[in-house]
């Protein structure tokens, strides 16, 4: 799925293991792991045995996310697959500090969705997260998901208790959200520096 300003393929650990490491490595505190049910790595020999892992299944199917260098600076899944009821959740995203607040995080999202409703023809996007998660549910909401509700001690992260927000996007509400999206996206929403001109909201 390529993008102006980011391309996603399938995860192959041969090719995106190192660059993803170091990527993940620029977050010196590994807050970035702390609502995932695995990580952070000691060592990148750990890190590439979770990667072949994870990369052997097809549900979640994971995803590199390159940047416009062509290195992969983080992952997200599609996973939860049900083509009986049209239903599939994006999941296990987990951007770099090399990809987050950057143009290529928000595309990534839109060419996931982009996907999933234009190409395979699905009813249903969820987006889950732990709800202590606030800069998860707040991208949630950014991206034009409906909050649903709280699922109360509905797993066991870590060790503690989690409770889960769903978020949903439709196929009747995908239209608007996708010319949002194009709209913020063309680069003359963009400054000489990369600043947004208008935020993503203001297209909805």
């Amino acid at each position: 799925m390529a993008g102006r300003w980011c391309r996603l393929e399938p995860l192959d650990p041969a090719r995106h293991g190192a660059s993803l490491f170091a990527a993940y490595q620029l977050d010196t505190a590994g807050l970035g792991w702390t609502y995932l049910p695995y990580g952070p790595f000691p060592d990148e020999p750990a890190f590439r045995t979770w990667l072949d892992g994870i990369a052997a299944k097809d549900d979640p199917l994971f995803h590199a996310i390159l940047d416009d260098s062509g290195e992969a600076v983080g992952v997200a899944s599609l996973m939860r697959i049900s083509p009986e009821t049209g239903s599939i959740e994006v999941g296990h995203i987990h951007y770099s500090p090399r990809l987050k607040q950057r143009p290529g995080a928000t595309e990534a999202m839109y060419l996931l969705m982009r996907r999933v409703f234009d190409e395979l023809g699905y009813r249903r996007y969820e987006w889950k997260c732990d709800s202590l998660n606030a800069p998860s549910r707040r991208a949630a909401e950014r991206l034009g998901f409906t909050y649903e509700g709280t699922f109360r001690q509905h797993l066991v992260t870590k060790g503690r208790n989690r409770d889960t927000a769903w978020y949903s996007v439709i196929d009747s509400e995908w239209p608007d959200l996708k010319d949002a999206f194009e709209a913020w996206l063309d680069p003359a929403n963009f400054d000489a520096h990369g600043r947004q001109r208008r935020r993503l909201e203001a297209f909805r």
